[in-house]
């Protein structure tokens, strides 16, 4: 063999493995560019995939809900009430039938032709708050009931006893004959965030244990119309006639809200619902139980909201704060020295933002405590120590209205008023010792009937200075300026508050 072949050979085998290798990549290229897999590979398997694992059946979140749902049901019942309705008395929960705000009520409406005696069913929900079968529901649902029916979520019934109600906050406590009850912890209300999530469990349409699951929209919502302390929860979890009384939960399986009432245009579910908070709602129960009654706090002032005009006359940095327009004789406030025009900025230690607030703070308060409250008078701030008593079962207030002549100014364009006499006096439940002139006619359009004044008020002071008959009313009124803004000391109805009035 001639040395020229030898060194062929080495070198073609070097090439043939040179083409090898080139294969081999371009392969591997063609697979991973188009994919490409041998005959029978499963596409995507999780179990030869370590970098992708297998999601999981359920979500952390859904489990949570599914186990709240387990945990909470069987301590919400169904509770309807069966009532007697003779003549023309209307069935329960027609005073509420408002566009606006319906009870939780399965009746009908009356019709002509019915019997003048007949017998109406309810609907609605409750909460077992002790094993041994102490319940809590809205007044609503079991107010005047002749018969009250709880049905567990075991099928079980009972016959319920009513303990006592609050029509104030439309909540009520009911009995049954049972013992080792599933129940509902009690949860913080005051933790609650907008934003958080909420389940609401109920009996919608007699439909048992319906949970529907929601956030909650707004906390402290007052002046809805609903109850005379307002201090709700608002949820767009769905809410539905039945589910009053039920349990708004959170998502630690907790007592937060008593579901109450829903916004409504249509008689049902529209996104907004409301409940009382579980701190409001256990100071309730807790007082019903103990004292047969609720027990409130009671300070003896009448109060207002601050408004920017008010904020700006009383030398407030911020429209905060409650503003007493009177103070009760011999009530805590006056022994503590508190005067009309103070402003309430803080109570016991917290800063107050509205009347309502300071209203539900004082009426939780225990009978006997002394609190420190902080107001602003002369625009300086003062603190006093006041003991606080128990609300009265009957507060002042009672009137009408009467006519006459006088007076004017810019702010006051439009507005007429007379002399106080002994017999107006005593037609609008007025003391003898009231000073001040009638507002007797109120010029349809003016700025005096946008503020709300009205005919029969008693103006007793302008801008700070006390007025007792219409020659003081005309002296003052004559130097106010053209675009001055008039503050107004009233007197409706046996109680006092203040009113601005801008030109």
């Amino acid at each position: 063999m001639s040395d020229d072949y030898r060194e062929v050979r080495p070198k073609r085998l070097v090439f043939s493995v040179f083409l090898i290798i080139v294969g081999i990549v371009i392969g591997i290229t063609l697979v991973s560019e188009f994919h490409l897999l041998p005959f029978g590979a499963a596409v995507n398997d999780p179990q030869k995939d370590p970098q992708k694992p297998k999601p999981p059946a359920i979500s952390q979140t859904e489990q949570t809900f599914v186990e709240i749902s387990k945990s909470v049901t069987p301590a919400v019942v169904n509770i309807s009430t069966t009532r007697v309705i003779k003549g023309n008395e209307e069935a329960p929960g027609f005073p509420f039938d408002d566009p606006f705000f319906r009870r939780f009520f399965g009746d009908e409406a009356p019709r002509r032709g019915q019997p003048r005696e007949r017998r109406a069913q309810s609907l609605g929900s409750g909460v077992i708050v002790d094993p041994n079968g102490l319940i809590i529901t809205n007044n609503h649902v079991v107010a005047k009931a002749d018969e009250i029916k709880v049905v567990l979520g075991d099928k079980r019934e009972f016959k319920g006893k009513l303990i006592g109600s609050d029509p104030k906050t439309d909540l009520a406590i009911i009995q049954i004959e049972a013992k080792d009850l599933p129940t509902v912890s009690w949860g913080n209300s005051d933790k609650l965030q907008v934003g958080e999530y909420v389940l609401a469990i109920g009996n919608p349409f007699g439909l048992n244990q319906t949970v529907t699951m929601g956030i909650v929209s707004a906390v402290g919502r007052a002046n809805v119309g609903i109850a005379d302390y307002e201090d709700f929860i608002q949820t767009d979890a769905a809410i539905n006639p039945g589910n009053s009384g039920g349990a708004m939960v959170n998502t630690h399986g907790e007592l937060v809200g008593i579901n109450t009432a829903i916004f409504t245009q249509s008689g049902g579910y529209m996104g907004i619902g409301f409940a009382v908070p579980s701190n409001m709602a256990k100071l309730i129960v807790e007082s019903l139980v103990k004292n047969g009654k609720v027990v409130r706090g009671w300070l003896g002032v009448s109060i207002q909201e601050i408004t920017p005009q008010l904020a700006k006359e009383f030398g407030l940095k911020e429209s905060k704060g409650a503003l007493v327009g009177d103070v009760l004789p011999n009530s805590p406030a006056e022994k503590a020295g508190l005067k009309r025009g103070d402003v309430i900025v803080q109570y016991n230690g917290q800063t107050i933002e509205n009347a309502i607030q300071l209203r539900n703070l004082v009426a939780k308060t225990e009978v006997g405590s002394k609190k420190k409250v902080r107001v602003v008078r002369d625009k300086k701030e003062k603190e006093v120590e006041i003991t606080i008593e128990e609300q009265p079962k009957e507060l002042p207030g009672s009137a009408e209205t009467e006519q006459g002549e006088e007076g004017t100014s810019t702010a006051l364009m439009g507005l007429e008023v007379r002399n106080l006499t002994p017999e107006i006096a005593r037609q609008l439940g007025l003391n003898r010792t009231d000073k001040g002139v009638v507002i007797t006619r109120i010029e349809q359009g003016s700025v005096a009937e946008e503020v709300g004044l009205q005919r029969g008020d008693l103006i007793m002071e302008v801008n700070r200075k006390p007025v007792r008959n219409t020659d003081d009313y005309d002296e003052i009124i004559s130097k106010i300026k053209k675009d001055e803004a008039v503050l107004l000391l009233i007197n409706r109805q046996g109680r006092t508050m203040f009113v601005t009035i801008s030109p």
